[in-house]
């Protein structure tokens, strides 16, 4: 019994795959298309959403979230992390959508 309950809060834990997973269906995308090289604003956005909440949900540090999303620079997650915190403050549909994503990623 012990067991199967630490085995589903396994699955159920959040970590930067399942967040990934989770942005890039929210927004159409291919999972590979958040940890490509590719600078469109299709694709720049949801992988900023995807980076801020890895950084807030996980224990992750910068560089190993850089590393998930196509070895980038630790200083560009904390850059996309800034730019969605102040976001969520001033852009109520970045606030929703920020709320949104969190509660199917914590249920």
């Amino acid at each position: 019994m012990v067991l199967q309950q630490a085995l589903a809060e396994r699955e159920q834990a959040v970590n930067t795959p399942r967040i990934q997973q989770t942005v890039a269906a929210h927004f159409g995308l291919k999972m590979s298309e958040l940890r490509s090289k590719r600078r469109q604003r299709t694709v720049v956005f949801p992988r900023q959403v995807a980076m801020f909440l890895c950084r807030e949900l996980t224990d992750a540090s910068l560089p190993e979230i850089g590393r998930h999303f196509g070895g980038r620079d630790h200083s560009t997650v904390l850059y996309a992390c800034t730019k969605i915190a102040h976001m969520e403050e001033t852009d109520e549909s970045v606030a929703r959508l920020l709320w949104q994503l969190r509660r199917t990623l914590v249920p």
